[in-house]
């Protein structure tokens, strides 16, 4: 264990070594859109630097000057919160293979009857999922880099970490911003603020284990209740959005895809689309249940071949409708960049990030997810408002 420990010190050092804390960002805003400064939102924590959604990884986003930390919220057998990126912490290919993780759980023989095959918003997936496992067994197994061959630096914390649960990060932010209130010494400072994400709601809500209700009674006993409290609460669904809207006063965001339709709409056959909500009318919609929408960066710029082209007028729509807009995700890794702002020809090579992210906040766009905290923090604090 000490040995362990040493290690993950080492790396968590020379990591923030090469990625210096910038100064500390404005307060975040959460009122008129437009009107307050960008906000950066670590997107499962600093993803580009350390395995996503670990407390390391939200830890080292708080260090680096994010201003949101984003938790994906799935359930565990027995109707605990935790934080992955979806409920198939290990998906399996058709030969046996691991084709994507974020746990150790394909290599534990403990687990290897809990394999099973499920459909999951119409998409039909073999492997190991959170809701087949409780707390406690969830608790043994051990967090990897979900992309390892492109973030090759990251699987070097394979092993380290475990998958945390809600209230685990509320206490994180909590000491964070103590932390920040002690440093003040009684001037204005700035919290960091919690974004989490219901996924799945429809399939959870299927299988007697509901997101909502957990969610909310966490996050009002740790003392979010108020509109003006630094938490978004984002779902690809619309049901879950209403039905949240009823339950608490935090504000909420409609995340918006690039193609296909929420997923409940799907269930009850409603035709609208993601491109439908992205219109005036549905924004207007969105207007009555939701203060945000996370939009994906092709409805706000659409790529033509592999290049940013001509913007939408998403941004201006969604702001006349009284809407907050935050784009997603931006990610520093040429693979993810438009080709506009790819540096070089290696794929795993970091490219000009800050360039994407000024086009895009050029447009009025209020906020931004990003694996990379850092990068962001820095192109957000050197963009100028026009």
């Amino acid at each position: 264990m000490m040995i362990l420990r040493r290690r993950l010190l080492a790396g968590l050092s020379a990591a923030l070594v090469m990625v210096a804390p910038a100064a500390m960002a404005a307060p975040p805003g959460q009122d008129k859109p437009g009107a307050a400064e960008p906000v950066v939102i670590a997107h499962r924590g600093a993803s580009g630097y350390l395995p996503e959604h670990t407390l390391a990884a939200y830890w080292m986003a708080i260090e680096m000057g994010a201003d949101y930390i984003e938790p994906d919220l799935v359930s565990t057998q027995d109707g605990v919160l935790v934080a992955r990126h979806e409920n198939a912490i290990a998906i399996l290919n058709a030969d046996g293979s691991v084709r994507e993780a974020t746990t150790d759980v394909a290599d534990r023989p403990e687990f290897a009857s809990r394999r099973a095959t499920k459909t999951i918003d119409g998409v039909t997936l073999t492997g190991w999922f959170t809701e087949d496992f409780t707390l406690a067994e969830l608790k043994t197994l051990r967090a990897r880099e979900r992309l390892p061959e492109l973030r090759v630096a990251n699987a070097r914390f394979d092993g380290m970490f475990q998958v945390p649960t809600l209230t685990e990060i509320l206490r994180l932010v909590k000491d964070a911003n103590d932390r920040r209130r002690e440093r003040a010494g009684g001037k204005p400072w700035r919290a960091v603020g919690l974004y989490p994400e219901t996924k799945h709601p429809s399939y959870f809500q299927g299988l007697g284990l509901s997101l909502e209700e957990p969610l909310v009674r966490t996050l009002h006993a740790w003392g979010y209740q108020s509109r003006k409290d630094p938490v978004f609460i984002q779902s690809f669904e619309v049901a879950n959005l209403r039905k949240l809207a009823g339950m608490t006063r935090l504000p909420l965001v409609q995340l918006l895809n690039g193609s296909g339709q929420p997923w409940d709409f799907t269930v009850s056959g409603d035709a609208r689309t993601y491109a439908d909500l992205a219109k005036p009318a549905g924004l207007a919609d969105i207007a009555g249940y939701a203060q945000g929408v996370g939009a994906n960066t092709s409805l706000m710029i659409p790529l033509v071949a592999g290049r940013l082209g001509t913007p939408t007028t998403l941004v201006r729509d969604a702001h006349a409708a009284g809407l907050l807009v935050h784009g997603w995700t931006f990610r520093a890794e040429n693979q993810f960049l438009p080709d506009d702002f790819d540096q070089g020809s290696d794929p795993a090579a970091l490219g000009d990030l800050a360039g994407q992210v000024r086009a895009f906040l050029n447009l009025g766009m209020d906020g931004f997810f990003t694996d990379h905290a850092f990068l962001g923090v820095q192109a957000r604090n050197g963009w100028q408002r026009r």
